[in-house]
């Protein structure tokens, strides 16, 4: 599949991607790509944030890609039995493990990830240090949903502090998992 033939849905994580941030470039250069607007992006609600990322597949006028990063994935994950049927594929980066001890208070509402398969073909991309999941417990996850498992290294959280702004690797990785749908 062509960027050009599907939604691309961006679903920014904890207090939103700023313009620095890969998704917010991703953004800029796909035409067909839109961002998951979120009411509060300071103190995230799961049934909110879910309902949004609904509501934006409803409107989806072509087959919907999933590009989501941090609490976007969790929120992905979430909403994964509600969307399924219209997601054609997710690329998930940075996943954060919401059921860890000591998680923030704001997080709170996101915990419970499921760990049955997903609906549709994903790619899970995660860190060697990100200091919110530990890469074993995310090589976990994606067995578990049945996603690609792509070791970044020693990346921390994938953000444009960890220094991945325009990210061309990752928009290499995003066309291996177009090309699989």
């Amino acid at each position: 599949m062509k960027t050009s033939e599907c939604d691309i849905l961006i679903v920014p994580g904890w207090h939103n991607s700023g313009p620095d941030h890969w998704q917010s470039r991703w953004q800029s250069r796909l035409p067909t790509a839109r961002r998951v607007e979120q009411k509060d992006w300071v103190r995230p609600e799961r049934d909110a944030w879910v309902s949004a990322l609904g509501l934006a597949v409803g409107k989806a006028t072509r087959p919907v890609v999933l590009v989501a990063h941090s609490l976007g994935v969790v929120t992905a994950i979430h909403a994964a039995p509600y969307v399924g049927r219209a997601v054609r594929a997710a690329f998930l980066v940075g996943l954060p493990d919401v059921d860890r001890p000591g998680v923030a208070p704001e997080l709170e509402s996101f915990r419970g990830l499921t760990t049955d398969p997903l609906p549709f073909p994903s790619m899970l991309v995660a860190s060697r240090d990100d200091p919110y999941c530990a890469f074993e417990r995310a090589d976990e996850f994606a067995a578990a949903w049945g996603a690609d498992f792509l070791d970044a290294g020693f990346a921390g959280h994938i953000n444009d502090a960890a220094g991945y702004g325009p990210w061309p690797e990752g928009l290499t990785r995003f066309a291996t998992l177009l090309k699989r749908i």
